[in-house]
Order: structure tokens, then sequence, then C-alpha cells
């Protein structure tokens, strides 16, 4: 696209230092490790991969609750990495977030009004009717009546809270929202509706989304892209149709070949990863995925693969034929 893009990450790192007991030393965690990539405006990023492999503290990077270690972060062409208290202000207003767990993520003292109305009345000028009509209208965006502003988290169910969350980041009308895994914790009844919800706020509002998840079906329903991220780096990213239709990094078949179908002709040969994700305190050398992998060559344990560009979306793998 010649547009503009929304957000953009050059190299995104995330380093830890955790202690590894008395008298040894610090070691370096290197959660998040070079992550580059684009969101354009009204547009789903998908962020896929294992519990571990870094989609959590990517999503504290894109909303400002952490510092990158390294590499720029680009939103609305201000480096958020270097931006100044003033503009990280105004920057926060443009990126919420809605979280995996509607029981824990409401404040279970304040009622439903005070939550979604809190964010207006620290960032806005909006007079207490003005705030009171901009928070019914958006509940009712999100499936809920002004009836239930007074109220509190414990008296809705988990799909009724997840709405209220969802309301409360769209509260400030931002210009991206970061879903990490928001309906892993709902019943399977309620994920469509909610993902739907998310859908039809995104046409409402003209939002982006980074949409973090490990379900695959979701991701297919929701995303524009795809990006596929194992110990805290991606291995490939691009349109979420070509990457569905041809994965080419083994990690992202395995992946995909899990995907459930209902339809015999939709079904792909399962592809079994032996092993588990290596600790990211002590990574093996190489490319990170050499010693799960089938296709894995004397090469794969000494060099690692950096991303480049194959059949329209980047690989990085040394097996993969341009």
């Amino acid at each position: 696209m010649t547009d503009k893009p929304l957000l953009e990450a050059r190299d995104l790192a995330r380093h830890y230092r955790v202690s590894q007991g008395w008298f040894k030393p610090k070691a370096s965690v290197k959660a998040l490790n070079g992550v580059s990539f684009t969101l354009q405006r009204r547009q789903t990023l998908a962020v896929v991969g294992e519990s571990g492999c870094g989609k959590s503290t990517l999503a504290r990077q894109l909303t400002l609750i952490e510092p990158p270690s390294s590499g720029a972060l680009l939103l609305q062409g201000v480096d958020a990495a270097v931006a100044d208290p003033a503009q990280l202000k105004a920057l926060r207003q443009q990126v919420q977030m809605v979280f995996q767990n509607p029981y824990a993520s409401l404040n279970p003292r304040a009622s439903i009004e005070t939550t979604l109305g809190e964010p207006l009345l620290i960032n806005t000028r909006l007079t207490k009717a003005e705030r009171r009509e901009r928070i019914e209208a958006l509940l009712a965006l999100v499936g809920l009546r002004s009836e239930h502003l007074r109220r509190y988290p414990h008296m809705f169910s988990g799909g009724q809270r997840q709405r209220i969350a969802i309301a409360r980041a769209m509260i400030m009308n931002p210009a991206i929202v970061v879903a990490d895994e928001p309906v892993s914790a709902l019943d399977v009844s309620i994920q469509a509706q909610i993902l739907n919800l998310f859908m039809d706020l995104q046409d409402e509002f003209g939002c982006s989304y980074v949409f973090i998840s490990h379900n695959l079906s979701v991701v297919e329903h929701m995303a524009d892209d795809l990006m596929v991220m194992y110990l805290g780096a991606a291995v490939e990213y691009g349109s979420k149709k070509q990457i569905f239709a041809r994965p080419l990094h083994p990690y992202t078949r395995a992946l995909i070949s899990a995907t459930p179908a209902l339809r015999p002709a939709d079904r792909r040969e399962r592809i079994r990863i032996i092993g588990e994700l290596p600790s990211p305190l002590n990574p093996p050398s190489g490319c990170a995925f050499h010693k799960r992998c089938p296709l894995a060559v004397p090469r794969c344990a000494v060099e690692t693969p950096m991303l480049r560009m194959i059949d329209q979306r980047q690989v990085a793998c040394h097996q993969v034929d341009p």
C-alpha cells in the first residue's frame, strides 16, 4: 500500500534481566528479539504462536506499558521509544487494550458508569451530561442497556464483562486496539458474538486491531495480515489469505495443520511438533526452531535465518526455496 502505516515496528526488542539464584550472575531473557511489521488503518494484524513466544510482551510494547530495549515503534509517525512525556500521554490515548480475562480486568469496586466514565473525566472536558450520553451510546453499540450502568462487574456474565471491557477500550475512540486473547476465557457459544462485535466496532469507528491469539480458527475469521512468532521472533509474516492457502515455514505449517476443519476438503495432514518450546534463558544456537523441526539440516543449528521475501510474504527459514 502507498498509505503511510498507522503503526510501524522496526527491530523491536524487549530484554529482561532475571536472577538465576544466589552467587550467580543475572541472565538476559530476550522476550522480544527484533520484530518488524506495519499496520494500516482499518486493518487487523493477527499475532499467533505458542505460549512463551512473546505475544503478550509485544502487547505491552504496543500499548506503551513498557519501553522497548531497542528498536523503534512509530505510532502515527511518532517514535514512542524516544517520545517525551507529553507525546506519550497523547499516544496512550490512541492505543487501548482488551485483556484476556474479563473477570480480572474490571475493577470490582467500581460501577460500570464509573469504569467507562473515568477515561472521559481525566482526558476530556465533556460535561457530566455529555459523558453520560457518550457512555450510553457506546453501551448500546456493545449490546448492553443504560440500566446496566449502576451495576457492578460481579453482576454480569463473562461475555457481558468482555463487552464492557471492549466499551472501555473504545470510549476514547482510539486509532488502535490491542486485543490479547480476548475470547479464550469465554464459552464457545459466546466467542462468535464477541468476534462479530469486534468487526462491527471496527466498521463503526474505523480503528485498527492487533489481535493476539493462539486459535487459528479465530485468526482466519478476523485478520487481514498474520505474523507467526516463535521464541521472541517472527518466523512468517504476510497476508492471511496467502499464508493459510500455502504456509511456508514448517512451524506455520504445523500450527495450521492442527486447526480443526468441518469439511473434509479443508482438512490438512496433521504435522506433529516433537519436544517443547526451548527456555528463553538458554535458547538454541542458529534457528530457534531447529531442534523441533522435521526439515532441519546441520546449517540450521549454526546459522540464524533472517526474514526474506518469498512468495509475497516474509519467511525466516533456510529450507524454504524461493
